[in-house]
């Protein structure tokens, strides 16, 4: 096999981009702990990049993406993973590849009392200790590929979790007037092969999000509807809290989400 993708982390997200750009016609090498969890006609690679480098040699792909998943969420396990892990992969490759996508998070951005829209220009103000390695992440990424392209996802949905329609069936919504954005795990693999395939060179910073920013208390309140659950507490665009982000520069790049808010992402979830 002489792969031209290289993932760099293959969980369900990093998955999903290799299936779409297998799709496209690319050979994808995938890189995860255990290869035997590699979806077909991906290639796995069993490494444990915490604890060891790659064997690469040889391996000179066009494109990378680097899609790893820390457990558990502590700054000691995000420091071993995004940062030192990604730049033991990243430093095994025999030459740079023409375009590369670190995926970020949201997390790293600022949160504020009746938040304006923010967008790339606002500065990252992680608030903890993973947000940090987060940070440092980035900052280790364009170090090693400077016109490499981090993408930063708000919070993803659309898997196996069900974890938010739960806490609305068992009536467990808090922070109702909190600020929620997010992006259907759908949509999000196809901002990642969007920026590794499009004509114009992408910029190497981008908020990856849906359309809609929305109060809490919103989203329980549609969720409780669709589950026939009781009425969450309402939100207060007065009280608002946490984030708002804007996805106006992805979409700037031709892209546009499949799903551009809960409502259409978690009506198709009950399909």
């Amino acid at each position: 096999m002489d792969p031209d993708v290289l993932l760099i982390g293959a969980g369900d997200l990093g998955a999903a981009v290799g299936l779409r750009l297998a799709d496209l016609g690319h050979d994808v090498l995938a890189l995860r702990r255990n290869a035997s969890l590699v979806p077909p006609p991906l290639v796995g690679r069993s490494v444990d990049l915490t604890a060891e480098a790659p064997d690469l040699a040889g391996v000179r792909p066009r494109f990378v993406v680097v899609a790893l998943t820390a457990r558990p969420r502590t700054e000691e396990a995000y420091r071993a993973t995004y940062v030192d892990g990604m730049a033991r992969a990243l430093d095994a490759l025999p030459t740079p590849p023409e375009r590369a996508v670190l995926v970020s998070s949201t997390a790293v951005c600022a949160s504020a009392d009746r938040p304006a829209l923010s967008d790339e220009s606002s500065p990252a103000a992680p608030s903890d200790g993973t947000g940090r390695q987060l940070v440092a992440a980035e900052e280790a990424f364009h170090a090693r590929i400077p016109h490499g392209t981090v993408l930063r996802l708000s919070g993803l949905y659309g898997g196996s979790s069900t974890r938010l329609r739960d806490q609305v069936a068992e009536g467990r919504v808090t922070e109702p007037h909190r600020w929620t954005n997010r992006i259907h795990r759908a949509d999000a693999a196809s901002a990642v092969v969007h920026l590794l395939t499009m004509d114009a060179t992408p910029d190497t910073l981008y908020l990856g999000t849906d359309d809609v920013p929305a109060q809490m208390g919103d989203v329980a309140a549609f969720l409780a509807q669709q589950l026939d659950a009781p009425a969450p507490p309402a939100a207060d665009p007065a009280h608002g809290h946490g984030k708002r982000l804007s996805n106006a520069r992805l979409r700037s790049t031709g892209w546009a989400p499949a799903l551009p808010s809960y409502r259409e992402g978690y009506a198709s979830l009950a399909d």
